[in-house]
């Protein structure tokens, strides 16, 4: 995952993108290390120069979850906490990166839950498939911050590793917002693994 090759990030795509939270531009972008390109979207609203740092989500995409609207995990309810959130504020990112499965892909994400249909947890059910628990970089979303001249963000995260990552990838996160689901039963033990596994912080 991690490449020794510095990123180089290219710009795909740029156009107006209406949605039911608003008008965001939507952009597409291509990060470069020599070998397949990874790829992310971005959406963006409002105007993100100015004394305040702007709202910023980096979310990674869950098919299950984003569109099927699966309640295994919390994915789609963040996906939209940080839309709406940015919305209320007018102005704000949202980066959406290829990385389905916190990066293991959409098949093995399925291969974990029938692991976990028969007892393993979210981590267990990655390690058992030769997985790290979470195999996602972060420097795709840094050179994106930096594309958009953002040295400072106030980041929409449950997961002080995420903190950590932005800051390593030179910008600096002057608050961490909590981006909190409502807690199902279908998706308890999902939660729970992040919390004590996984360090993330959920009230």
């Amino acid at each position: 995952m991690h490449n020794s090759s510095p990123l180089r990030l290219e710009k795909v795509a740029e156009a107006d993108f209406p949605t039911q939270f608003g008008s965001f531009r939507i952009y597409g972008f291509e990060g470069h290390t020599g070998g397949p390109p990874e790829e992310a979207v971005v959406l963006k609203m409002g105007n993100l120069e100015g004394a305040d740092p702007p709202l910023v989500r980096i979310h990674s995409e869950c098919l299950t979850g984003d569109v099927f609207h699966s309640l295994r995990c919390d994915c789609r309810a963040q996906l939209e906490i940080a839309l709406k959130s940015i919305a209320q504020e007018g102005r704000g990112l949202l980066i959406y990166e290829h990385q389905e499965g916190r990066g293991i892909g959409l098949l093995n994400k399925l291969r974990a839950y029938e692991l976990q249909d028969h007892g393993a947890d979210t981590v267990e059910a990655n390690e058992r498939l030769g997985f790290d628990s979470d195999l996602r970089s972060y420097e795709l979303p840094g050179a994106i911050l930096r594309y958009f001249n953002l040295p400072a963000v106030r980041l929409l995260s449950n997961n002080p590793e995420k903190v950590a990552a932005v800051e390593n990838a030179g910008v600096r996160v002057t608050e961490r917002v909590p981006c909190l689901a409502d807690v199902v039963d279908t998706r308890k033990a999902y939660l729970r693994t992040k919390r004590e596994k996984m360090g993330h912080l959920l009230e």
